[in-house]
Formats: C-alpha cells, sequence, structure tokens
C-alpha cells in the first residue's frame, strides 16, 4: 500500500510559484529585449542610504543615463565596439559590446531628489540617499 502526506494546498502553492515565476520572467525579458548584455551590480543598504554599485568597465560617463521616474531608478547605456583590423588574430573573447539596461525598483525611503552617482575605476556608484518614513497621524473628526 502507497501512503502519501494529504496536502490539498501544495498544488495551488505550485502553481502559483510557477505563475509567478513565468510573470517575472516574462517582465524581466521584455525591460531586457533590446538590451545586449548587462553589467553586474552589487546593492548595498546603510544605515542613512542605498549604495548601488555598477562594473561599467570601458564606458565613457558620457555613454551612461541615469534615470528616476515613478519609484523606478533605471540605468542605460552603451560599450561601443573598439575598430578592429581585418584579421581576426583573438582566441577568445568574452567583454560584451552593445546596449543595456537595468532597472531596480526604489523603496518608499528613497530620498529621490538627492541621488548622487560617481564614476571610479570602472565602477559607478549610484547614492540614493534615505529620508525618514512620514510618520502615522491621527485626524480627529470635527
Amino acid at each position: 500500500m502507497l501512503l502519501t502526506r494529504y496536502e490539498p494546498y501544495n498544488l495551488f502553492d505550485l502553481f502559483n510559484n510557477e505563475g509567478s515565476r513565468r510573470l517575472t520572467n516574462a517582465r524581466r525579458t521584455a525591460a531586457t529585449a533590446r538590451t545586449e548584455w548587462m553589467p553586474a551590480v552589487d546593492i548595498r543598504e546603510d544605515e542613512d542610504r542605498y549604495v548601488l554599485m555598477a562594473d561599467l568597465p570601458g564606458i565613457d560617463r558620457k555613454d551612461v543615463e541615469i534615470t528616476v521616474d515613478d519609484g523606478v531608478l533605471s540605468l542605460k547605456g552603451q560599450r561601443t565596439t573598439v575598430s578592429e583590423e581585418a584579421k581576426d588574430n583573438y582566441r577568445r573573447r568574452e567583454r560584451s559590446h552593445g546596449e543595456f539596461l537595468r532597472q531596480f525598483t526604489l523603496p518608499e525611503t528613497a530620498d529621490m531628489g538627492n541621488i548622487s552617482a560617481s564614476n571610479r575605476d570602472g565602477v559607478l556608484e549610484i547614492v540614493i540617499p534615505k529620508q525618514a518614513r512620514p510618520e502615522p497621524r491621527k485626524i480627529t473628526v470635527n
């Protein structure tokens, strides 16, 4: 006799997880459909700020665009291909070229008006200061 554990909600959880995974992949695919590569990004949260560090070696700062719109920080840019001689002496090529786009949803505590960015040694650092969450206030009815 085969004994199996009865878990009536397990099937629903599996369905929900699979649906979420597919939707996330669909959104990611739509957002990155026109991109050719994605830079690695580290995100750190300090007590008073968030820090994003993106690896962008070989990219001029004029080729990088950082925007904030409706709580979404977008990092967009392009690494141009260096013109080469007709003869191809490469044994291996791993550095990607072309356009990239990374988008990050900012938390409510992000101070979107005071975001700063700097580029040093091929690492772009974006600093997003935190602002205090507004305290809930009680409104009296007259």
